[in-house]
């Protein structure tokens, strides 16, 4: 699924693959209503949360007084009040970024000060270094409202990718748009990316097939490294398709963007694809329910289900690519799959007379299988 772009400052999948780890289910989380005896408490997406006491949506926005207290002012109960007892209306930027990451934190959600840092930045309109070099300035009234709800949606576990409605995505720094519609792109999905691209120097006529775009971040990302390849993306989505070409449109990009079932509906051209790179659905079906609640509320299921065991449509694109003319000669196939099925894939690959490499991620995890057609064919075993 889907080093540069805010996403390599900690991110998500670190929850996405530890809940596909344990495959232990998760109830919803909640916040009681006495965590925060001064904090307003709301439902949201079916989760009761405490929302940020600053009541009163550009760095412009910050005040050039500085508050009265390095941290909020409390009385004995915890109040995040003045002495008046009406909310406070001098907040720095140092106390809403401690007050959101304390409730971020309670909550449970990993990258607690990374998560409020983006939300605050982003309701102000100005870095992450600004709200550092800046940390004691008020902040008004309108951009506290704004960040409030911010972190109201991330404590009702909304990614933060689908509030900022950006991630960034590869070393070349390509800024996507993602929201709902499409799966979040991960830093695993760069492995396969930069495999991809290392394995295509020097080859100057090559097209490249992205089948299951979803927000276009493989396509975007090698023809921004390749401008001189052919790129075409796919997608059975049509609302994957829109925010595939909303982004290529967005980014000046001229990569192909067409509806097709797999490679069904595409077609390979007289001399076949030089590659072709699949970030496909590899979840098993009976696993979606305990994934993290970032992955299981908001991402489309049709882009997380692989099936009983995850492999279904790996599966069907593997007999697809193993057609004769579907590869270049020397072309190749790069899939990303989950974290324990690289070897499983691997063996499908050599069923079907291709030599197979597994590539790891940082964390040393098998993650990018690449195969290639192999030099002497072996007889073929029947395909899983």
């Amino acid at each position: 699924m889907v080093v540069g772009g805010r996403h390599w400052d900690g991110r998500r999948m670190s929850m996405f693959h530890t809940s596909l780890r344990t495959l232990a289910p998760r109830s919803k989380p909640e916040i009681a209503d006495g965590a925060e005896p001064h904090a307003e408490s709301s439902t949201l997406g079916g989760v009761r949360v405490a929302v940020p006491p600053f009541v009163s949506p550009h760095c412009a926005y910050l005040s050039s007084k500085t508050p009265s207290a390095a941290a909020p002012p409390a009385d004995g109960a915890g109040s995040n009040r003045g002495s008046s007892g009406a909310a406070r209306s001098d907040w720095s930027i140092g106390e809403l970024l401690r007050w959101t990451q304390a409730r971020f934190a309670e909550l449970g959600i990993a990258e607690a000060r990374l998560d409020a840092e983006h939300l605050l930045a982003h309701a102000l309109g100005c870095s992450r270094m600004t709200l550092y070099t800046e940390h004691d300035r008020t902040v008004d009234e309108e951009p506290r409202a704004r960040f409030r709800e911010f972190v109201r949606r991330r404590l009702a576990r909304e990614p933060v990718a689908h509030i900022e409605g950006k991630r960034g995505f590869h070393a070349l720094g390509l800024e996507l748009q993602v929201d709902r519609r499409v799966l979040v792109p991960r830093p695993e999905t760069e492995h396969l990316v930069d495999w991809l691209l290392e394995d295509l120097a020097g080859n100057t006529n090559a097209r490249v097939v992205d089948v299951g775009t979803g927000s276009g971040a493989i396509a975007l990302a090698v023809k921004h490294a390749r401008a001189d390849v052919e790129v075409v993306a796919v997608d059975v989505s049509p609302d994957a398709l829109a925010v595939a070409q909303a982004n290529a449109t967005r980014l000046e990009s001229d990569i192909i963007v067409s509806r097709s079932d797999l490679l069904a509906d595409v077609a390979a051209g007289p001399e076949g694809w030089s590659a072709v790179a699949a970030n496909l659905p590899y979840i098993p079906s009976a696993v979606i329910a305990t994934l993290e609640p970032e992955v299981r509320l908001f991402e489309p299921h049709q882009a997380l289900d692989g099936g009983p065991d995850g492999l279904d449509l790996i599966r069907r694109l593997l007999d697809q690519v193993a057609q004769p003319g579907v590869l270049a000669l020397g072309g190749a196939v790069y899939l990303e799959v989950g974290f324990d099925q690289a070897t499983t894939v691997a063996a499908m690959f050599g069923a079907r007379g291709f030599e197979a490499v597994i590539r790891n991620d940082y964390a040393g995890i098998g993650r990018i299988v690449r195969g290639r057609i192999a030099a002497v064919v072996p007889a073929r075993s029947q395909p899983e």
